[in-house]
């Protein structure tokens, strides 16, 4: 199993994500870090902790996100995880467990199910994290509480998703061509912290307005295309 984490100057934390990973065994054969440009040495502290690291001189959520993807050595699964340790990678064993058990191709980790400390999401995102999975539902007959981005999904249904959106709607585009191929996602609680540093989406306001711009335009989007092409509603 590959793990990928996208990065750009998270030296404070990414010590935490790294030692979280190793905690759980074997089950995690390579980490992937994938850089943007970082300044705070970042890659260093990665490559001293054993994990391989990319250097993606583009920014882009989904760029790294798929950079990543397309280097993972030959694995069975593919966990994408953020290295702001906001998300905990001890959880790992509860995000693959669906996938493990056979009951789903796509796992989501909803971090409004478990354990989440007040504030840890600020308030205009967890609105615009409920609003996309209403709209998701109703479009798309896919009940989902978040779009988080601690998630799973087999190797082989990654790939063949085709994903190609480089920035916010990386997030979103994963589920809804999951959705649409007929795939199985599944929605698994996990926790959910206040992150280590400052967000560079959450915590800006121009951020903000991109994430959701891109998010809820691609939604709509793909159901109006869907539409067009006759493709019928999902199970």
């Amino acid at each position: 199993m590959s793990v990928v984490i996208p990065t750009h100057n998270e030296a404070q934390s990414i010590g935490l994500v790294l030692a979280d990973l190793q905690s759980v065994g074997d089950i995690v054969t390579e980490v992937l870090i994938v850089d943007s440009n970082s300044s705070d040495g970042t890659p260093k502290i990665a490559a001293k902790m054993g994990a391989r690291v990319l250097h993606e001189p583009l920014r882009g959520y989904g760029r790294a996100c798929l950079t990543g993807l397309a280097n993972a050595s030959a694995p069975d699964v593919v966990v994408f995880l953020d290295g702001d340790y906001s998300d905990r990678p001890a959880e790992l064993p509860l995000l693959l467990a669906p996938i493990i058990e056979g009951r789903a191709d796509i796992t989501i980790g909803s971090r409004l199910g478990k354990q989440s400390i007040r504030g840890a999401m600020p308030w205009h995102a967890a609105l615009g994290n409920r609003l996309a999975a209403f709209l998701i539902r109703l479009l798309y007959g896919l009940k989902l509480s978040d779009l988080g981005p601690f998630r799973a999904g087999r190797a082989d249904v990654l790939r063949r998703l085709d994903l190609q959106e480089t920035t916010y709607g990386w997030a979103v585009e994963i589920i809804l061509k999951g959705a649409l191929g007929g795939f199985r996602i599944v929605e698994v609680p996990v926790s959910y912290y206040p992150r280590i540093g400052k967000s560079k989406i959450s915590g800006t306001l121009r951020g903000t307005v991109g994430a959701a711009w891109f998010i809820l335009s691609l939604i709509v989007r793909y159901y109006f295309r869907r539409r067009k092409a006759g493709i019928p509603r999902p199970a």
